[in-house]
């Protein structure tokens, strides 16, 4: 597994959440779609602190299987209750994931793991 798998997760929970958002005819929050985005990027700065211990467990199915079904109860809670920001907000944090994915692949930006 590695960045391939965690991708076509990824890809997974931001079509269901692009689904939802046209699905309610939800309009775009960009203020919860930069506070998604900011999360995901201070989430990853926290992780890349114990890189080896967060792959270790991230690398577990059971684990990947919840984080993608936790996505899509989220896409439900946030179709329902508030889609605009919810649902903007999980496409930020995704977009921001796909984003970084990309910058380390292309190498212009070092992995996580590098950042300590």
């Amino acid at each position: 597994m590695g960045a391939r798998t965690d991708g076509a997760l990824a890809a997974v929970a931001l079509a269901a959440f692009a689904a939802a958002f046209v699905a309610v005819d939800a309009a775009p929050s960009v203020p919860a779609f930069l506070l998604g985005a900011a999360g995901t990027l201070a989430f990853e700065a926290v992780a890349a602190r114990r890189a080896a211990a967060v792959r270790r467990y991230w690398e577990r199915r059971a684990v990947q299987v919840a984080s993608l079904a936790g996505a899509l109860a989220l896409v439900a809670v946030g179709a329902a209750v508030a889609p605009s920001p919810l649902l903007s907000a999980g496409g930020g944090a995704l977009a921001a994931y796909f984003l970084l994915l990309a910058l380390v692949r292309a190498g212009a930006v070092p992995p996580p793991r590098a950042w300590t």
